[in-house]
């Protein structure tokens, strides 16, 4: 999947491609920010807000008759458009996304290209849909069948859902089929979500006042329109980020498959955090450091602890196999060993089958994938290494996983232009099985400081 942006923020023109781990390095306002939020609304808005439309004719059918027949290669060999036709209506939503003006948008563009080939339908599929507790409809697919049936479950005089509401709910189930695969489930973990942590229960307390006064409003009020407002300055990944902290009370109450079938990875994480988060009885969030007999609030923990919390439920509660873990700076307020070890988490995930996408100012998390990768091969002094430094096999990870992007200035060939124009883009780093990720953005900076500090030293030796 290659997703191209152009004139987004700083990014004059630029294309990247979705590998099991995506890292993005660069200065600050280089446009890292900007084509991680751009990914995340265009997964969100693809997944909440976007349907293929069914044919009317095939919603009559299924109203009249009771039950209707679709072939699913119709809608795949129109997928090109189907996509096309998402990218457009997910551009003009790009002021909202980042709760900004539209003029800073009227020029920006947000393409996915698939290759045809990429593109196959799920072998089976089985839904049922209804409302007020009642079963009104089945869509099922069977395996190795082109034939999507959908079935009536009751009396068509019974059937109250407008024609509109029913041509969703087929088109969404005709997206999970042919994209469901391609589009993964993405989790974001914004850079201002220490933020979040630390305002949970003022958020909440704000948005309970306002459900009070809409619930003293007139009729005529749209007290749905209102609470949507809510958190309308907020970019839909900081949105997200509130929306997900506000409900960690309720999200104890179910595991992860990591739970389940990886809880080792779990002991890894308690020891980046240095404890456990504990939710009591009352529902009240504490951090329990390991081996002391203490409850601390958000408030009263490190920053650490805060801007790992959301990652941390989501770990331990949430995850899916297929998933993308998206996370602006993960190395925010972390100590150089712990950006190591969430490094290697990483790539423990990415091995697990969750996608990872990051942005990051971190030399320490570039070099300790470089490790990954570079022990990642069958040579014994290198598996002997492994060993002895405490590397276990579910750790490494190899170079065709993963994908780097330097967000910096280059020549390039703008769309419809002759000639090369030098500006704000994403240019691939090299990645080599041996030597590892090339991060120029690192690279030159720890040079110049090798250089001067040499220079320091022996300079007066001359």
């Amino acid at each position: 999947m290659k997703i191209t942006i152009k004139n987004l923020g700083a990014l004059k023109q630029a294309s990247f491609s979705l590998g099991e781990l995506t890292i993005i390095c660069g200065g600050n306002n280089t446009g890292k920010t900007y084509a991680t939020y751009a990914l995340f609304g265009f997964l969100t808005f693809w997944r909440n807000a976007f349907s293929i439309k069914v044919h009317d004719s095939d919603v009559q059918q299924l109203l009249n008759d009771g039950a209707t027949e679709l072939d699913i290669q119709d809608y795949i060999k129109n997928a090109k458009e189907i996509l096309e036709e998402g990218c457009k209506a997910y551009t003009e939503e790009l002021a909202h996304v980042f709760a900004s003006s539209e003029k800073h948008f009227i020029n920006s563009e947000f393409w996915v290209d698939l290759d045809q080939n990429d593109i196959h339908p799920s072998p089976t599929f089985e839904r049922t849909m209804g409302a007020a507790k009642t079963q009104l409809f089945s869509i099922t697919k069977k395996a190795n069948s082109p034939a999507v049936n959908i079935s009536l479950l009751v009396d068509r005089e019974k059937v109250k859902v407008p024609e509109e509401a029913i041509n969703r709910i087929i088109g969404e189930a005709l997206k999970e089929i042919i994209f469901g695969h391609l589009f993964p489930h993405p989790f974001i973990a914004s850079a201002e979500r220490t933020g979040a942590a630390i305002f949970r229960k003022e958020l909440n307390f704000a948005r309970n006042r306002l459900l009070e006064q809409m619930s003293s409003m007139e009729k005529t009020v749209n007290p749905f329109e209102l609470l949507s407002k809510v958190y309308a300055d907020y970019a839909w990944p900081v949105k997200a980020n509130v929306d997900f902290t506000r409900q960690v009370e309720e999200l104890v109450k179910q595991d992860s498959f990591i739970v389940k079938q990886h809880p080792e990875l779990l002991n890894d994480f308690a020891k980046i955090i240095g404890g456990q988060y504990l939710v009591t009885k009352n529902d009240e969030l504490y951090y329990v450091p390991k081996g002391k007999r203490i409850k601390l609030t958000m408030d009263e923990s490190s920053s650490a602890v805060r801007s790992l919390l959301d990652i941390g439920f989501y770990l331990r509660h949430v995850a899916k196999p297929g998933d993308l873990l998206m996370i602006d700076e993960p190395e925010l307020n972390l100590h150089p060993d712990n950006q190591r070890r969430v490094a290697r988490l990483f790539s423990r995930l990415v091995n697990l089958g969750i996608k990872v996408f990051i942005t990051t100012h971190s030399d320490y998390i570039i070099k300790e994938l470089n490790t990954l990768i570079m022990l990642n091969q069958n040579k014994p002094h290198l598996i002997q290494l492994a060993e002895q430094e405490g590397y276990s096999k579910e750790e490494l990870i190899s170079a065709n996983q993963v994908q780097v992007y330097i967000a910096e200035e280059a020549s390039i060939k703008l769309d419809g232009a002759k000639r090369k124009t030098k500006c704000q883009t994403l240019v691939a780093a090299n990645i080599d099985p041996e030597l590892g990720i090339e991060a120029r953005s690192f690279d030159t900076t720890i040079d110049d400081m090798n250089r001067i500090q040499d220079e320091i030293v022996w300079g007066g030796n001359d």
